[in-house]
C-alpha cells in the first residue's frame, strides 16, 4: 500500500502540475499561447504518460471520483478508498503549490485572478449558470468512468487502455473548459482552490458532489450494462 500511496501522489501532482499549469502558464503567453486545445490535451496527457509510469503500481486513479467510481464498478476494495483519496488530495495540493512557486517568478502573476480554478455562475469561464455546471461535471465524470471501466476490461485490448482514457480527458475539457474550467476530479479542484482562496474554497463544494456522483453512477451503470466481471487492481496499466 505504501508504494501505491507514493504513486498515486506524485501521478495526481503530475496531473495537476502539468493540467493547470499549462492553464496558468502557457495557455494566453503573449504570441504562442497553446489555448484551450493545448490545455485539453495537456490534462489528457498527464494522465496518459503516468497511466504508462505508474498504472501497474497503483492503476492510476489520480482522482477520488474515478476510485470511487470503480469501487462502485466493483473493480476496487472500500478498504483502500481513504489512503487513495488522502494521497490524490496530497498530490493535488502538492502540484498546485510547485505552480504556485513557478508563477509567482513573474511580477505580474496573480493567485486570486483564478489559479484555474474551477467555478460556476460569475467564476465560470463563460458565465454557465450553477444548474449548467452541475450537469455538465457530472455527464463528463459518467463518460469519464465509462470510458475507464470499458477499457481495462479483461475483455478490451491489451495496452491501449492508457490512450483511450488520455484521450478521453483530453475530449472532455474540449468540451467543458468554458463550463467548469473542468473539474471531473475533486482533487484537481481543491488544489489550486486552496491557493486561489475566497469563491474558490466557496465553490469547491459542487467539484467534490457532482464528479463523484458521475463516477458512482457510471460504476454501477457500467457494471450493469456489461455484467460483473472482477478485475484485480491496478486496473489501468499493465505488468
Amino acid at each position: 500500500m505504501g508504494k501505491r500511496v507514493a504513486a498515486e501522489f506524485i501521478g495526481t501532482l503530475w496531473l495537476v502540475l502539468g493540467g493547470c499549469g499549462s492553464a496558468v502558464l502557457a495557455a494566453a503567453f503573449p504570441n504562442v499561447g497553446i489555448g484551450l486545445l493545448g490545455v485539453s490535451f495537456a490534462f489528457g496527457l498527464t494522465v496518459l504518460t503516468m497511466a504508462y509510469a505508474i498504472g501497474h503500481v497503483s492503476g492510476c486513479h489520480l482522482n477520488p471520483a474515478v476510485s470511487i467510481g470503480l469501487w462502485a464498478g466493483g473493480r476496487f476494495p472500500a478498504s483502500d478508498l481513504i489512503p487513495y483519496i488522502i494521497a490524490q488530495l496530497l498530490g493535488g495540493i502538492a502540484g498546485a503549490g510547485i505552480l504556485y512557486v513557478i508563477a509567482s517568478g513573474n511580477a505580474a502573476f496573480d493567485v486570486h485572478s483564478g489559479f484555474a480554478s474551477n467555478g460556476y455562475g460569475d467564476h465560470s469561464p463563460g458565465h454557465y449558470s450553477l444548474m449548467a455546471s452541475l450537469v455538465c461535471e457530472v455527464v463528463m465524470t459518467f463518460g469519464f468512468l465509462f470510458v475507464i471501466m470499458g477499457s481495462t476490461h479483461g475483455s478490451a485490448p491489451k495496452g491501449f487502455a492508457p490512450i483511450a482514457i488520455g484521450l478521453g480527458l483530453t475530449l472532455i475539457h474540449l468540451i467543458s473548459i468554458p463550463v467548469t474550467n473542468t473539474s471531473v476530479n475533486p482533487a484537481r479542484s481543491t488544489g489550486p482552490a486552496l491557493f486561489a482562496g475566497d469563491w474558490a474554497i466557496s465553490q469547491l463544494w459542487l467539484f467534490w458532489l457532482a464528479p463523484i456522483a458521475g463516477g458512482i453512477f457510471a460504476g454501477v451503470v457500467y457494471r450493469w450494462v456489461v455484467g460483473d466481471i472482477p478485475i484485480p487492481v491496478p486496473v489501468i496499466g499493465e505488468d
